[in-house]
């Protein structure tokens, strides 16, 4: 089906009724990404409550906060439904150690993003293999990136539909339908931690800083992103 098409099948479709039609047009073909992030708390929320035909999984890189693995457990408890896991290679990830050492990403730009490779972009395309359309919780205000993205698109690097239900969502709106509805979330998001990747990647942003400026900040550029979500625009 044509991006074209398919949103025109979508137009004016949000949230439950949104995922719903995808369920019925892509039968046994949808899946979800969570990072546990608190916009991917409501798409399982969304999923669980109403018991839809997504397979939900995630990327454990290894070296996660403890608060992220700790919202895990909770959210397994909460909604009952399996968050499929997908590890890092592990002869890939102990050469990249064994010649590089465990933080080489703070080395250089080509170290990380070969560690993001081998702990993210080489377990989604394992994850993604075989499905037809991808569900995320990327929202337009998260970075310049995002913000060119369109809330249905087809990604040419992995050969998928994509499509982001909470695009137009405000992050005060995230929250607001957090508290509303009490779904569990990551506690780092109340210390300042907007957005929540590897531990020795991430720190708090501050006052003022872009949504995403506390990922990866001993890096001097605009585009913050591991090559999970990449527009070609």
């Amino acid at each position: 089906m044509k991006i074209k098409e398919l949103k025109q099948k979508l137009e004016g479709k949000q949230g439950v009724e949104l995922l719903q039609d995808i369920c019925a047009l892509f039968p046994g073909q949808v899946v979800f990404s969570t990072s546990f992030g608190i916009e991917d708390q409501i798409v399982t929320e969304w999923i669980g409550r109403n018991h839809l035909d997504i397979r939900i999984f995630t990327l454990d890189t290894g070296r996660l906060f403890k608060e992220t693995y700790s919202l895990w457990s909770r959210t397994l408890e909460r909604f009952s439904v399996p968050i499929h896991t997908y590890a890092p290679n592990q002869d890939l990830l102990e050469e990249f150690v064994t010649h590089k050492g465990p933080n080489a990403f703070y080395e250089s730009v080509d170290n990380r993003k070969e560690c993001c490779h081998i702990r993210k972009i080489e377990p989604l395309r394992r994850a993604l293999k075989g499905y037809q359309v991808w569900i995320t919780g990327i929202r337009a205000e998260q970075s310049a990136n995002r913000h060119d993205m369109e809330y249905i698109e087809f990604d040419e690097s992995n050969q998928i539909i994509k499509i982001h239900p909470l695009f137009d969502w405000t992050y005060e709106a995230v929250r607001s339908y957090i508290k509303a509805q009490n779904i569990p979330y990551n506690t780092l998001h109340d210390k300042g931690f907007p957005s929540i990747g590897c531990q020795p990647c991430t720190r708090a942003v501050q006052e003022g800083e872009d949504f995403r400026a506390g990922r990866w900040w001993w890096e001097d550029q605009s585009k913050k992103e591991c090559g999970l979500h990449i527009t070609t625009k």
